[in-house]
């Protein structure tokens, strides 16, 4: 079978600088979204791969989640990297989080924290929510008149928040910061421990230092929180494995505070870009639930990947069993297929089926979190500072990689 042919808007996708260039990257989106939805990409130093960009398609391979999974790596990756973690796997090593695993083993382990996720959950968790968005808005206020949105509130505040789901002592939160940000920001140079392989197994090395300490601390004394949850959790009467405790852990840490801070700070950038939508939010913070779901879809800060478990041919184009394939979900959410003006930002839009959770089996567990932190910072933030605006003459930019969002944001008010 001959090579399908790639069009060349789709290097973007294998190219995590793009990632950092707003209008670079929603071209090359909007381009293959109308000309090459489902578009093969062949481009060193990743292994090819192929890239699903429209609302519609990513719904239905979600939905497929026996011919599209997520073992073993859910995420888009170089081959070197790609290799040196498999053969980490295979000797017990590594990672295999949720968003690794398929049914119904991610069944099993997803339902062991599932109780901390749930509405009544989150309406006893806000009132720590609460506390510290003050917490973080007093600490801005503090700083004068101008900060970094990113480095002196959305930073600090989602880990904070997870970190209290999960028990973890406030002494810790700086290393778990640093972590965090060198676990996702591989393809960062400016968040990543170094360049090699090896760098990031110290990473992945770090983390499952300090959880096994915790679980053994949980397990000889449990607590009133997630942690202990996680460390006692019993699969048909069976503990989980060191590899599944651990990994849990780590998805909660690192996905529980990175993505969720690059919603917040695109939601902020996207108010300051739309001030006519910000004034609406001011003068009817009613509007604030749809809002946030509005900012969620044109900021999705997330990719994922599936891998395809038998050969099929999908929209003409001849997946191979083996062959990876990432599905957009910015592109997804900006389709004009499955939203009106999808460019703009529009706080009251209804019927908004947005996938920056992702969807099917899949959809982020801690979706009802994220929500509310991302609402309460608003709200916080609006109540305190009504009237700010982007600092003249120093620019907004944006974190390379497949997690994305403003890097730095730097904020004038009054």
């Amino acid at each position: 079978m001959s090579t399908p042919t790639m069009d060349d808007a789709a290097k973007v996708l294998a190219d995590p600088t793009a990632y950092a260039d707003e209008d670079r990257l929603h071209t090359a989106l909007t381009h293959l979204r109308a000309h090459a939805p489902v578009t093969y990409v062949d481009h060193p130093p990743y292994r090819p791969f192929w890239a699903v960009t429209k609302h519609a398609d990513i719904m239905e391979i979600e939905r497929a989640n026996d011919l599209w999974i997520s073992e073993p790596r859910p995420l888009l990756m170089t081959a070197e990297r790609d290799d040196v973690l498999r053969a980490q796997l295979d000797a017990g090593m590594g990672l295999r989080t949720l968003i690794h695993m398929d049914d119904p083993h991610h069944r099993d382990v997803r339902q062991c924290g599932a109780d901390w996720f749930r509405p009544k959950a989150m309406r006893d968790l806000k009132v720590r929510v609460d506390e510290l968005s003050k917490r973080t808005v007093d600490k801005m206020c503090n700083l004068g008149s101008e900060c970094d949105f990113v480095a002196d509130i959305a930073m600090d505040f989602p880990l904070y928040v997870i970190m209290s789901l999960l028990g973890i002592p406030e002494d810790d939160f700086p290393r778990m910061l640093k972590l965090t940000q060198e676990m996702f920001g591989g393809d960062d140079t400016e968040l990543q421990r170094g360049t090699s392989v090896e760098d990031l197994l110290e990473v992945l090395l770090d983390f499952f230092n300090y959880f096994n300490a915790l679980t053994a601390s949980r397990r000889e004394t449990p607590t009133e929180d997630l942690a202990s949850a996680i460390a006692n959790a019993r699969i048909n009467g069976e503990p989980l494995s060191d590899l599944d405790t651990v990994s849990y852990y780590v998805i909660i840490a690192s996905a529980g505070h990175d993505t969720t801070k690059d919603a917040i700070s695109g939601g902020l950038r996207a108010l300051i870009e739309n001030p006519d939508q910000l004034a609406r939010l001011r003068d009817q913070p009613e509007l604030m639930p749809t809002a946030v779901e509005e900012l969620l879809r044109a900021y999705a800060p997330v990719t994922m990947a599936r891998l395809v478990t038998e050969d099929v041919e999908y929209k003409g184009c001849p997946m191979k069993a083996g062959d990876k394939v990432l599905m957009n979900f910015p592109a997804a959410n900006r389709d004009p297929e499955a939203f009106e003006q999808p460019d703009v930002v529009q706080l009251d839009r209804a019927h908004n089926r947005h996938v920056a959770f992702g969807s099917g089996i899949h959809r982020c567990a801690g979706s009802n979190l994220a929500r509310m932190e991302l609402q309460v910072a608003l709200e916080e933030w609006l109540a305190r500072i009504p009237e700010f605006a982007l600092a003249e003459g120093q620019e907004v930019t944006w974190a390379g990689g497949q997690v994305r969002g403003p890097r730095i944001l730097p904020v004038v008010f009054p």
